[in-house]
């Protein structure tokens, strides 16, 4: 909870950096690509250290654990400084070729998100082996999906995006104008957005697992692999939707 605290925290010297400069990347505020990510970490930290509930007192003391997730924080601090750094260049950090330190960090840091995305699956496979987590069958083996999944998706989706020359699909190339708080564009695809509920496999799907309880016993384990299911397509048409160069809910401003 510590590293998704002091991120936290962090978005409020970059809010009011975004305040003063008035620099511009994308046609948005160069500050505003850093403080999404600052936000987005904080929820994963916070979400894995909630999590970290259902692990085993060995399991968190076991060295595997702990060095991975020595790891994911080093991995966090690095993406942060390669994204908060470019800002404050006034350049942006994915996809940034113009100069051979930028081109040589960009593969870089995609390992290193690599990395610190993994430690979804170290928790899926710690509370997997917790057979005193104390949760119900259905809710436990949705919460595993959830992080199982999350690493899968995450590598396609963001595999994809990084074989692009840019996350837009089409359109004019301009941030500006993007769908409400996500800033997806709307006049043309998106990879952030598959990229976005890939991520969130890892809340989306322990959240099934809960809504599966509220039905009759036997047909609650049914209920939540179908929502899994469903879900892991949903990832893909968002997907196949960006290609495509058609914006997420289009008739959304």
């Amino acid at each position: 909870m510590t590293t998704a605290t002091v991120l936290a925290l962090l978005i409020i010297p970059l809010a009011a950096a975004g305040q003063m400069d008035p620099r511009m990347h994308l046609d948005v505020n160069i500050w505003v690509k850093p403080i999404k990510f600052l936000i987005a970490l904080s929820i994963y930290c916070a979400t894995l250290a909630f999590f970290a509930r259902w692990l085993t007192p060995e399991f968190r003391a076991s060295r595997l654990y702990r060095w991975w997730m020595i790891a994911a924080v080093v991995a966090i601090a690095g993406e942060m400084a390669w994204i908060g750094g470019a800002a404050a260049l006034g350049a942006g950090s994915h996809y940034n070729m113009a100069t051979p330190l930028m081109a040589a960090l960009y593969p870089i840091m995609g390992a290193l998100a690599t990395l610190l995305t993994s430690a979804t699956a170290v928790y899926a496979v710690g509370i997997a082996r917790n057979r005193a987590s104390g949760l119900s069958p259905v809710v436990k083996e949705s919460l595993v999906a959830g992080l199982a999944l999350t690493l899968p998706l995450t590598l396609i989706t963001a595999g994809t995006l990084a074989s692009m020359s840019g996350h837009a699909v089409g359109g004019t190339g301009s941030d500006a104008g993007g769908l409400w708080i996500m800033g997806w564009l709307r006049d043309a695809g998106d990879l952030r957005v598959p990229h976005f509920f890939a991520t969130h496999a890892m809340h989306a799907l322990p959240l099934f697992g809960l809504a599966a309880m509220t039905v009759a016993t036997k047909r609650r384990t049914y209920m939540a692999r179908t929502l899994c299911l469903l879900y892991v397509g949903f990832v893909f048409w968002t997907m196949s939707e960006a290609l495509a160069g058609r914006p997420f809910l289009p008739g959304l401003g």
